[in-house]
């Protein structure tokens, strides 16, 4: 027998999207419905940006340590990371969640359904399995069900964990030799985990000629560079082409380990044309690893929702929506975050930021649009790496006329006291508006001095208003701002 109920609203997904859709709908007197098929709490909360930064908080108490050595810091070999203890610190923030968010929703009147969920109509979803199921009917059905690794489509690819494992690893150690497959956020945060948590060798293995290629390629080369200096060996213009299992490898002591892997990879071009041709490997080489990390990019999460049944239409990259965030062949519909085809970038600011605008349409008809400007990003590296507004080729290929200001600061008190020794900045500046174009940072607390620039470019600030009536604190990093201008 299957059970049947009817809704205003019905919201798939829950994480920081449609949470807020939830949760701003239902106090606003909507009947809701929330589903997801894994533990409460989405991607953030339970297996991304949260557990991922308290990783990095222990990496950079190691790195810190090691950046003062012999400039009044002692006693440096008794600082190391014990992985499962790390790991059992970060369950205290995680483990709590799925219950927590369970009861948040019943408290304020949202009805909790656990299970898979696919369309059955243009307004009907079935929740659940051949055992227990349910069919919502909603008036309006928004889906905020994330992303997931990118299928890799590579021979041996069940070798290859993801990094939702990775934050699951219950060793007491990190592996010895770890690849990392792909250039982006994942692969060189995790890289520069792991090379503070006693990993003896790590590789970054990329297709393209430079890693995370929507950042300005001058700093990614400093980052680059200081990644290369803390051991992580980064491989560009590389195609992996299958992952071999050799079998158990051995410790020193002779206790089984695990499996070792072998990564096989291949030229992708001449590597005479690489940037920087130190940076290469032989074509056809191979790799060893006892553990390989899948950092090749995220899909939505939306291929088990049967959208045809429910004539959403939909592309690789995520549902099809108008302006205000609503499907374009069933407006029932509604979709925010990493499940939208053309949207923001997938960070959890677009999509708290698509959820409420989701929300309000839903409540008062379609009256709100998305803009992402002034939206930051950083790769949380040991130093961060930030990025808001137009990149220099973005700005020179819609003919605009700024100047440029750009340094290496590694030479500036604000490096020089914590022993950073790679730090930079680049600030892109309109010529006839004074107004910030874009603005990317890398060194200590570029995490949260972007948060400036991208205050400057929402709200449309010139350099001069930056600088001159404002008074920041000093010594500190965002106090920094003013020179970049």
């Amino acid at each position: 027998m299957v059970d049947k109920f009817i809704f205003d609203l019905i919201v798939i997904g829950t994480g920081v999207a449609g949470s807020a859709v939830a949760s701003e709908c239902s106090s606003n007197g909507l009947k809701v419905a929330i589903i997801d098929e894994v533990p409460f709490g989405g991607t953030c909360a339970l297996r991304g940006c949260e557990p991922k930064k308290i990783l990095v908080e222990a990496a950079k108490t190691i790195d810190s340590f090691q950046r003062h050595k012999n400039k009044g810091i002692s006693n440096m070999d008794e600082i190391s990371i014990k992985w499962h203890d790390l790991i059992k610190f970060k369950r205290t923030f995680t483990d709590s969640v799925p219950k927590e968010r369970e009861e948040s929703y019943v408290s304020v009147g949202i009805v909790p359904f656990h299970g898979p969920a696919k369309f059955v109509g243009l307004d009907s979803v079935l929740v659940g399995n051949d055992s227990s199921n349910a069919i919502l009917n909603g008036k309006n059905i928004v889906i905020a069900t994330g992303a997931k690794p990118a299928n890799l489509n590579i021979p041996g690819s069940e070798n290859v964990i993801t990094s939702d494992q990775f934050l699951e690893l219950d060793k007491e150690q990190l592996p010895d030799n770890i690849v990392f497959i792909g250039g982006g956020y994942i692969s060189f945060e995790f890289a520069h985990i792991a090379a503070r948590s006693g990993a003896k060798r790590i590789t970054i293995l990329h297709r393209g000629k430079q890693p995370l290629e929507h950042f300005d390629p001058d700093l990614v080369d400093q980052l680059v560079q200081k990644s290369r200096d803390i051991g992580i060996n980064i491989i560009l213009e590389k195609k992996v082409e299958r992952i071999e299992n050799l079998g158990t490898s051995l410790t020193d002591n002779a206790t089984i380990k695990g499996n070792k892997l072998s990564v096989h990879f291949s030229s992708i071009i001449d590597s005479s044309l690489n940037r920087d041709s130190s940076l290469t490997a032989p074509t056809n080489s191979k790799v060893e690893a006892d553990l390989v990390v899948h950092g090749a990019g995220r899909s939505p999460n939306i291929m088990n929702l049967e959208l045809t049944s429910g004539k959403v239409d939909y592309t690789s990259k995520g549902i099809r929506v108008n302006r205000y965030l609503q499907s374009v062949t069933n407006p029932v519909v509604y979709a925010a975050g990493d499940s939208v085809d053309n949207g923001g970038a997938p960070l959890t600011p677009v999509a708290t930021y698509d959820g409420h605008i989701v929300a309000n349409n839903i409540l008062n008809g379609n009256t709100m649009e998305s803009t992402y400007k002034g939206l930051p990003s950083v790769v949380f590296t040991i130093p961060p790496l930030a990025s808001v507004g137009l990149t220099e080729k973005m700005a020179r290929e819609q003919g605009l006329r700024f100047r440029i200001n750009n340094q290496d600061t590694s030479n500036w008190y604000s490096s020089k006291r914590v022993g950073e020794t790679h730090s930079g900045y680049k600030v892109l500046v309109e010529e006839e508006s004074d107004k910030i174009l874009g603005a990317h940072l890398l060194g200590p607390h570029s995490d949260e001095v972007i948060n400036i620039f991208s205050i400057a470019i929402r709200l449309g600030l010139t350099t001069k208003e930056l600088n001159d009536p404002i008074l920041y604190a000093y010594p500190t990093n965002s106090s920094d701002v003013v020179y970049m201008l």
